[in-house]
């Protein structure tokens, strides 16, 4: 898909910050793809076991007859999809991030390489995973997926997002990557919320520099923002669920306007959003870019949001490279 130019009245909406917390992403996806199943009745869904950590227990329960329960062998779900796909079935292969890598040459060959209409919906990526540790915090998955040819890769950012992301999933014709989250994540969208895939929207407005979040570091960069206006510094907030195809049209846009970028996500500062935001501006318009994200290491046990501290991705280290990126102007 290549990206147009952005509405204001999609790009630009600007949607406050709701605060409160709101379900998991898995859990939106979980609830969102039990209540859109009447209306796909190609849908199945493939399970590795883990239902219960993925949310799609919801769909276990309302329509078991298109559950489809593969134990712990992923290579295998993953390669079935193809199948199912090649029939004319609209399987959704649901694990953990990190399994999803377990399963990666499946996923290139069977559903890529074979242009099939099947989606992967990963739970539990990045640090978010908490106290399982280093061994289950995917940190990798965005890079890989992206770089495989003719994946489309999405990381929505709350419930809201989520439920419509899941949606598009379903009506759009390819293989996807879509990771959801395991903590309950802070509601930022109300309910005229909008999304669609390959596209990013403007949340914050500003002038001095660009932020550009995925998942999980959209709120965190919202938080960021109020952190950086009480320095007098005004950031613009860009909320970019879809990682491929990126928006290059509006990368592009905020490097003009605002001079500077900082890209925010819940992975390896290497070949995730950083990258892709970054490939974007070498192709269009290029200024200074600071990277927040995991600085290419294993995570380690703990609560979320002490993790996002200790490897510097929480608010106050993103309104810091925000700073440092300005003196690069």
């Amino acid at each position: 898909m290549t990206s147009s130019s952005p509405t204001a009245s999609l790009h630009e909406a600007g949607p406050a910050l709701i605060a409160s917390n709101g379900d998991s992403l898995r859990e939106a996806f979980g609830k969102a793809l039990s209540a859109m199943a009447d209306e796909f009745p190609k849908l199945v869904v493939l399970d590795a076991d883990i239902a219960g950590g993925t949310g799609v227990h919801h769909f276990r329960k309302s329509h078991p007859e298109r559950f489809v329960q593969f134990g712990i062998a992923e290579q295998n779900m993953m390669a079935a999809a193809g199948g199912m796909a090649a029939v004319g079935l609209v399987p959704v292969v649901t694990t953990f991030a990190v399994f999803c890598l377990r399963a990666i040459e499946q996923a290139r060959l069977s559903l890529c390489y074979a242009r099939r209409n099947a989606k992967i919906v990963a739970s539990h990526p990045g640090l978010d995973v908490g106290p399982d540790g280093g061994s289950a915090q995917a940190l990798e998955d965005l890079a890989a997926f992206r770089a495989i040819p003719g994946m489309t890769v999405i990381s929505p950012a709350d419930a809201t997002e989520m439920a419509l992301a899941t949606r598009a999933i379903l009506e759009f014709d390819g293989p996807v990557y879509m990771r959801t989250g395991r903590s309950p994540a802070p509601r930022l969208f109300g309910d005229d919320h909008r999304f669609e895939i390959g596209k990013g929207q403007v949340l914050r407005d500003g002038t001095d520099l660009t932020i550009i979040a995925c998942g999980a570091e959209v709120a965190r960069a919202l938080a960021a923002h109020d952190l950086l206006a009480a320095d007098g510094i005004s950031a613009r907030i860009v909320n970019m669920p879809t990682i491929k195809p990126i928006d290059s049209a509006l990368v592009a846009r905020c490097s003009r306007e605002t001079g500077a970028i900082v890209t925010a996500e819940d992975h390896n500062i290497h070949g995730g959003l950083g990258g892709a935001v970054a490939e974007a501006l070498a192709a269009t318009h290029p200024c200074p870019v600071e990277f927040v994200g995991v600085k290419d290491m294993f995570g380690a046990s703990g609560e979320p949001e002490e993790l996002a501290h200790h490897y510097e991705i929480a608010a106050p280290h993103i309104a810091e490279a925000a700073k440092r990126v300005m003196k690069r102007k």
